[in-house]
């Protein structure tokens, strides 16, 4: 008897949180879609306004690029599938590459109290420089567009990486460095024990910031160095513009941001995971 009503609960308990993820979580954002979508169809209804709605953007876009994402007619021609998974790549690389040198260099600076004096207004100035600011020094540094591309995804990455891992070092409690003092830990293990799990939310605030200005800084860089990628793409649809490229554009922009809120929600979970709470 016990057994079954406390199957009963709990298939109760059950019903009633997956009613208010249903109620929170779902029904809200896709009540709030349908009104944007609404909004912008009667928008778009009003006369010698350029813009397609999104109607006809979907209709224009239906065959190929939403029903096969991955067609490849050579060279610069292929589906957003394949745009979008070339963007990715770079942005995998240079982001890794970005955490990899952002979170050891923070640390250094962090635990260096003359050092954090010296580099920090310069790490403040070169913060503030645009992506494609940089991206006339990175093609004249590689002469080729592909590493220029992830060069400018890693210098715009990097600063919300550093500087919030310093932060990070910087803010240890001041009992957690008395206890490694009494346990005398040094080296290796006072990074292992004491350092890196202190530090590690900062480190993922700023992976969470630094991924989404690579997204930002790639998409960017791809408009001005050509070759494939979601930002060619949508550079090249608007130099032949039509009322057919503006609908892919409008879709190409949906999908980027799509992506951007997959890259963050992914950091942000591994985050959940990692930082203890």
């Amino acid at each position: 008897m016990a057994a079954i009503l406390g199957s009963r609960t709990l298939k109760k308990n059950n019903r009633k949180n997956l009613n208010k993820l249903v109620s929170q979580k779902i029904v809200p954002p896709l009540v709030a879609l349908a009104i944007f979508l609404v909004i912008w169809q009667l928008v778009c209804l009003t006369p010698n306004f350029g813009l397609p709605g999104p109607i006809e953007t979907f209709s224009e876009t239906w065959n190929p690029f939403i029903i096969d994402p991955f067609f490849d007619n050579g060279e610069s021609d292929k589906g957003l599938g394949w745009q979008i998974l070339s963007s990715l790549g770079r942005v995998a690389l240079g982001f890794s590459l970005a955490a990899i040198v952002g979170i050891a260099l923070g640390i250094f600076v962090g635990a260096n109290k003359l050092l954090y004096n010296a580099v920090d207004p310069i790490f403040q100035v070169l913060r503030t420089v645009p992506p494609l600011a940089w991206l006339p020094i990175s093609l004249a540094a590689f002469q080729q567009a592909n590493p220029s591309a992830i060069f400018v995804i890693f210098i715009t990455s990097i600063w919300p990486i550093v500087i919030n891992t310093t932060v990070g070092v910087q803010q240890i409690p001041q009992d957690y460095v008395n206890v490694a003092r009494v346990l005398r830990l040094k080296g290796l293990k006072y990074f292992l024990k004491v350092v890196f799990p202190a530090t590690v939310p900062y480190i993922f605030t700023g992976l969470r910031i630094g991924i989404g200005l690579s997204w930002l800084a790639i998409v960017a860089a791809e408009m001005l160095v050509g070759g494939v990628g979601i930002g060619s793409f949508i550079w090249d649809a608007y130099n032949t513009t039509t009322e057919t490229n503006l609908s892919e554009i409008i879709l190409a922009l949906i999908y980027v941001g799509l992506v951007g809120l997959i890259l963050d929600r992914m950091v942000g979970f591994i985050a959940s995971k990692v930082v203890p709470d």
